[in-house]
């Protein structure tokens, strides 16, 4: 790993369990309380715990319902490829999707191919800054061509061990941290969604 690599020094300063809230406001400005629109639709606002490894090549990413939203569990993972983050795959139809940062500490996850079908129907860049421990995430959503919501999230680390579940985590203690990949299908064509 490159002494100089904005990517992976973000990426491990991201590494760890992180308590996150997130709010959103619709199109307009106004507070949102429930987002049929997302990946997860549900309740604003709500908790995540967040558990986030990467060793260099590999990135995992677990997100856990923790408190305000029915229980969910969404799992993604990347591969580094020098200064890019490449995301597997995320479902049907789905683009490309990389990690790039223009610095340390901030990082953007996007689309590789603006002109991409499913990004007509469903678009969701964010953008994540990290700083000692607290992060803070900010993603915009469109679907299909019109901004529907802007996502706040705030978070906290509580640790840097993500060899285990925690006490508080709403799946139990015991059993793997990170679950089986998930698998989105909002890009797909023919897709009745909000």
């Amino acid at each position: 790993m490159s002494e100089s690599s904005a990517l992976a020094a973000t990426l491990l300063d991201l590494r760890g369990v992180w308590r996150d809230r997130l709010t959103a406001v619709d199109g307009s400005g106004r507070e949102v309380t429930h987002d049929p629109h997302g990946g997860v639709p549900g309740a604003f606002p709500y908790e995540n715990l967040v558990y986030i490894d990467f060793d260099g090549e590999h990135f995992v990413q677990t997100s856990v319902v923790s408190s305000g939203r029915d229980p969910a569990v969404r799992t993604f993972e990347a591969r580094r490829n020098g200064e890019t983050l490449v995301f597997t795959k995320l479902g049907p139809g789905a683009p490309n999707i990389v990690g790039i940062s223009p610095m340390r500490g901030h990082l953007w996850f996007v689309t590789d191919d603006i002109v991409h079908d499913g990004i007509s129907r469903y678009a969701e860049p964010d953008h994540v800054h990290v700083e000692g421990d607290r992060r803070w995430r900010h993603t915009v959503l469109w679907r299909h061509g019109s901004l529907v919501r802007v996502m706040h999230v705030a978070g906290s680390l509580l640790g840097r061990d993500t060899s285990r579940r925690r006490s508080d985590d709403p799946r139990g203690a015991d059993g793997p941290v990170h679950d089986t990949r998930s698998e989105v299908e909002m890009y797909e064509a023919g897709r009745n969604v909000p």
